[in-house]
């Protein structure tokens, strides 16, 4: 840093000296004292002829001080914008650090405040919004685990669907509020896909809120409230959907392979190009009308 400001010193000198430079022989350059004309010796014509030379180069050097001038402005301006951006960019860093370790405390309430911070980061800087993203989808993954395949993993899916099992909101509204969030902020041009690969996400309640593009593999959503959410592209293989309210929601190209949906509600639900290969379904599942038995057996849809 020190030695940055030494080279910016000097180059400030090192430019001023140049300007004066320019100032002071540009316009004698241009506007040279005719040849023959003595100022020791000066008759009438020649002195109207000099002093029009010198009326030029005045002109001309009040128009360069002028030019100068005007550069020491927009170098002053751009100088104060970097500061600015730097001192900026100075509070998201500790800001964003701040907020990071809200998530890791054990008050619930503190923890809420750490994420919505995070999200007014995401909204006030763009290019900070990938991290943030990350940083969200991680959190959530940690909190609310669903580890299928782990030795002391649960049965994926599990043998029945918990009626009385409170909403998200309710069980973990820390984690409800990440979902929450993460549905409704604008993905970033450069940001990996979504992660909610085995997470516990049962009872969790969207309502037209936008999950396009996300990866959530084997993750447990069984009556989950996804009404109106957009879900376009998403890989949802192997996912608990069973009693989960989909109504009008797009899947539109969206991978359902193997995923669980006995006893979904697909009513108005966008099908389009969606993978339904081994996705199973009951007589209580309800699809979109276009979708006959017949249409579910040509996808691969198993029916039990």
């Amino acid at each position: 840093m020190a030695r940055r400001t030494a080279w910016l010193g000097a180059a400030g000198v090192a430019g001023g000296l140049i300007a004066l430079g320019v100032v002071v022989f540009v316009p004698l350059m241009v506007y040279p004292l005719a040849p023959g004309i003595d100022l020791g010796h000066v008759t009438e014509p020649q002195s109207r002829v000099v002093v029009q030379q010198g009326q030029l180069q005045s002109n001309l050097r009040s128009s360069l001080l002028q030019f100068f001038g005007g550069l020491l402005v927009v170098a002053g301006a751009a100088a104060t914008w970097r500061q600015v951006q730097v001192n900026r960019d100075g509070q998201i860093t500790d800001r964003f650090s701040r907020a990071v370790e809200h998530l890791a405390n054990k008050n619930r309430d503190v923890r809420i405040g750490g994420l919505y911070v995070l999200e007014r980061i995401a909204k006030d800087s763009p290019q900070d919004r990938r991290f943030v993203q990350v940083t969200m989808g991680n959190f959530l993954r940690n909190k609310s685990p669903w580890a299928v395949g782990s030795p002391k993993g649960p049965e994926h899916p599990t043998p029945t669907v918990d009626g009385n099992l409170q909403w998200l909101r309710l069980r973990a509204p820390d984690v409800q509020a990440a979902v929450t969030i993460l549905s409704r902020l604008p993905m970033a041009r450069d940001a990996p896909p979504l992660l909610l690969s085995y997470a516990d996400l049962r009872s969790v309640q969207l309502e037209d809120a936008r999950l396009t593009g996300a990866v959530i593999r084997r993750s447990n959503l069984a009556r989950a409230r996804l009404r109106g959410t957009r879900m376009d592209g998403c890989d949802l293989e192997a996912t608990d959907l069973r009693k989960a309210s989909l109504r009008n929601a797009s899947l539109r190209n969206s991978s359902l392979r193997n995923v669980y949906l006995e006893g979904a509600d697909l009513r108005g639900a966008d099908l389009q190009g969606a993978d339904l290969r081994g996705a199973h379904a009951d007589a209580e599942t309800i699809w979109p009308p276009e979708l006959t038995p017949e249409a579910l057996r040509q996808r691969g849809v198993i029916v039990q």
